[in-house]
């Protein structure tokens, strides 16, 4: 027996003209994915220890740190810190530096934090350190890149046997804008990008893949279900068949992810606020880019069967055979 949901995001039987506003959406998407792309060369993406090189050490106090005691202890001992910042709790404190030189720089740069936060900030300890060379942090930031690019590959020939290639170079078009408009949010935020974010735009990839595959599923079966529908009006009802599902899923994950983005802490808030960001762009992504540009692509190829004109039947009765 099928059980009626008591509560809808969307009416039944929805009829949004969605195509209308086609040009309008990739418009948009074209500029805010060029803006994302300016951004990533300035002012940059703020890199974090994974790619950049360098120290990042815990320090945990006696009481509530002060910060401008700390920056101030280590400016005394001529240490150039790249950042103080809070971590966890209010005793909780990260310190970055960045590249050490030499071989044993990493040690030398770890003692002379020590010393400094012995003179001038009574109780404090280093309960952490974590070091990455120069040559290590090249190779991860390289092994990154790399796996996004095989992943978006990889959804390219899993869309292209499951669909027409007209699906297929829509749906990775599409998750390439959305890749760009998550570093864009990334350079404005200047949320540490380092491999955690790799893998935060990994999954906004796999969950726009789920959101336009669901859609593009629909617009297939719709194909075969109306063979003289044509395409504008075919992916508009596909699109409001699907709605309730679509914003369904995508509301239950923002959900999820906003307590963790509020009350996460620093080595989880970033990773949600991505997402976060992900899911909106992912969701409207699959309505206003992905969709249109099926569109574009098919609707004088994914038509053409029923674009032919019908066979005229034949007129008139039958002659009999000639008898030989």
């Amino acid at each position: 027996m099928f059980i009626k949901p008591r509560v809808r995001l969307v009416p039944d039987n929805t009829k949004i003209r969605f195509m209308r506003g086609r040009f309008m959406g990739l418009a948009v998407s074209a500029v805010l994915s060029i803006a994302s792309v300016v951004l990533f060369f300035h002012p940059g993406l703020n890199l974090g220890i994974d790619f950049s090189g360098g120290v990042i050490m815990q320090v945990r106090t006696e009481g509530p740190a002060d910060f401008n005691q700390i920056r101030a202890a280590l400016a005394a001992e001529h240490i150039p810190e790249q950042g103080v910042q809070r971590f966890g709790d209010a005793s909780e404190v990260l310190i970055r530096l960045g590249a050490q030189p030499g071989e044993n720089g990493t040690q030398q740069a770890v003692a002379r934090v020590r010393t400094a936060l012995e003179k001038s900030v009574p109780g404090a300890k280093i309960v952490r350190t974590d070091a990455v060379g120069a040559s290590v942090s090249k190779e991860l930031f390289r092994n990154g890149l790399l796996a996004l690019g095989i992943s978006l590959l990889m959804i390219l020939v899993y869309i292209w046997f499951r669909f027409e290639w007209q699906f297929a170079v829509g749906a990775v078009v599409t998750l390439i804008l959305d890749v760009t408009k998550a570093i864009g949010f990334l350079a404005i935020t200047r949320i540490e990008f380092d491999l955690v974010m790799v893998a935060s735009i990994l999954t906004i990839v796999g969950y726009s893949t789920n959101d336009k595959v669901v859609v593009y599923d629909r617009v297939r079966e719709n194909l075969r279900k109306y063979k003289t529908m044509p395409l504008r009006d075919l992916i508009d009802l596909s699109i409001n068949e699907t709605l309730n599902r679509t914003l369904g899923t995508s509301m239950t994950v923002f959900l999820a992810s906003l307590p963790l983005a509020l009350f996460g802490g620093e080595s989880i808030s970033g990773f949600a606020w991505v997402m976060l960001f992900g899911i909106v762009v992912g969701t409207s992504s699959s309505i206003f880019i992905a969709a249109p540009i099926l569109l574009l692509l098919g609707e004088h190829r994914l038509r053409r069967d029923a674009a032919a004109p019908p066979p005229k039947p034949a007129t008139g009765k039958a002659r009999p055979a000639t008898p030989p």
